[in-house]
């Protein structure tokens, strides 16, 4: 089953896109809980959850009432016409981890017509999932942000870090990027060793680092000796624009 959790048109808040009007989708579902990122939400039960700045989108045990189960494509089609939209605007589809449904046949439905519409669809993926881009040639249109997950993410190195995948993804995709989520805390030699044996795998592909945080208040606190590490190795920083602006908000 296809689950939607939330859906909303704001600018895009990190990357190579960074402030480029986009329509976001955030698909629930993904095949990892990054508990080192530390970011906590208080579930309707009351319960706190403990894992990525987007756990409602990966924890599905204690918030499945935000979680809409997709029948078809058109549904998620008609989402579009909820809002009043530029011609063409970006797409970006994010989670949790949009590529647990990389197989879907709603899915594949759903990306071809968006396609045909025109749009340019960007997906913000962990990096881990493999995708056939033969038997699936959509994907040869789209856009790939690899965040792959750092050993900050308290996730086990053979989980996160699929050489093959993200060859695969940089080779075939319309477009790729790194783009990896760093605290200060974290910023040394080690880093820099974990970052390359990432990247090596795709040589060409651009690296934007962001200052991890699900609050302001983090992401300030991790900016400045960030932007010092991109500086010293050549990276692009990237803030993290939503969060900067509107805080913990959600939908924007």
């Amino acid at each position: 089953m296809l689950y939607l959790v939330e859906h909303f048109y704001s600018i895009q808040g990190e990357g190579r896109y960074t402030g480029t009007p986009s329509l976001f989708f955030r698909f629930g579902g993904c095949n990892m809980r990054c508990e080192g990122f530390g970011c906590k939400e208080k579930a309707p039960s009351g319960v706190v959850v403990l894992g990525c700045d987007t756990v409602y989108a990966v924890n599905k045990e204690h918030f499945a009432q935000n979680w809409i189960p997709i029948k078809n494509a058109h549904e998620l089609l008609n989402v579009l016409a909820l809002y009043e939209l530029p011609t063409n605007v970006d797409i970006v589809l994010t989670g949790g981890e949009p590529l647990i449904y990389g197989n879907d046949a709603i899915f594949i439905e759903f990306l071809n017509a968006l396609h045909i519409k025109g749009h340019q669809i960007t997906f913000e993926t962990n990096g881990s999932l493999d995708i056939d881009f033969e038997k699936y040639p959509i994907y040869k249109e789209c856009i790939f942000a690899l965040s792959v997950k750092l050993s900050n993410s308290n996730e086990p190195f053979h989980k996160r870090v699929r050489g093959d995948v993200i060859y695969n993804i940089a080779s075939n995709a319309k477009e790729a990027f790194f783009k990896f989520s760093i605290d200060a805390d974290s910023i040394d030699l080690s880093l820099e060793e974990e970052i390359d044996s990432i990247i090596i795998h795709s040589q060409k592909t651009k690296v934007y680092c962001m200052p991890l945080g699900g609050s302001k208040e983090e992401v300030e606190r991790n900016t400045e000796p960030l932007i010092e590490f991109c500086k010293a190795k050549g990276y692009n920083f990237s803030d993290r624009l939503h969060i900067r602006v509107w805080d913990r908000n959600k939908g924007v």
